[in-house]
């Protein structure tokens, strides 16, 4: 780590519990991230700022105007270019040492367990429960923690699967993968700061995994309600008989 490195990241590199080990840490992660949206946007930003030294990217939509009301990432002058390149550009402009990997394309099955083998950790900032599936098969094939956030309206949620820990549910263990229907912003729209909260939430989650620090939301599930600014906690158990990572 240089002096401008030192500087840069001063401010954690005091907190005891992080040093400059943790910090030495996050340069050294790689972190993919699928979907550049509402929660996409505010978690690369603070990883990037963090000094997570490698972010992969994965989103094929392109920026439109009515993605700027949350999508903190883009800008106006963004409009009709690919989400990933318009990140990739912001993003370099706060931390221009971070190696940035942009992938303006739909992920499959196979894309996923490629991309994820290559990752420390997951952030599923996604819109649609066909590819949380798939990401989530891959982080259990892989054994790899995955972040997950959603939100919508008013409402938000966010928790980690990690398949290291043998206690550890995966997200199909919450969620059913048939009978499953998505909701989207589009649909039913969204109040800005909330895919801030959770986005931010899952990029301090990844970084906590990172750096073995405190307790990850593993076995846990936290809804919000941006109403009553109010927090509820559920109780996650593995599902033993979870088709994709049950017994």
């Amino acid at each position: 780590m240089n002096d401008e490195q030192l500087l840069r990241y001063s401010r954690q590199i005091m907190l005891p519990q992080f040093d400059i080990a943790g910090q030495q840490k996050l340069l050294d992660a790689h972190v993919l991230i699928v979907g550049i949206g509402g929660l996409g946007s505010p978690a690369a930003l603070y990883l990037t700022a963090a000094g997570v030294g490698t972010l992969t990217l994965v989103d094929d939509d392109r920026v439109e105007l009515t993605n700027l009301q949350r999508q903190i990432i883009h800008h106006q002058t963004d409009i009709d270019q690919a989400k990933v390149d318009s990140a990739k550009r912001n993003l370099l402009r706060i931390n221009p040492e971070i190696n940035i990997h942009a992938l303006n394309t739909r992920p499959d099955q196979a894309m996923l367990d490629q991309l994820v083998k290559q990752a420390d950790v997951v952030i599923d900032a996604t819109d649609n429960y066909q590819t949380r599936f798939a990401i989530n098969r891959a982080c259990v094939a892989h054994r790899l923690p995955l972040v997950s956030g959603a939100a919508i309206r008013f409402e938000g949620q966010i928790s980690v699967f990690d398949q290291r820990r043998t206690d550890s549910p995966c997200y199909n263990c919450l969620y059913p993968a048939s009978g499953t229907e998505d909701e989207t912003c589009s649909e039913n729209g969204i109040l800005a700061p909330v895919v801030g909260i959770i986005g931010s939430m899952q990029a301090l989650e990844a970084i906590k995994i990172i750096c073995s620090m405190g307790e990850t939301l593993i076995g846990r599930l936290l809804l919000f309600d941006a109403l009553s600014l109010s927090w509820r906690t559920m109780q996650l158990k593995k599902d033993p008989a979870c088709p994709v990572c049950g017994e």
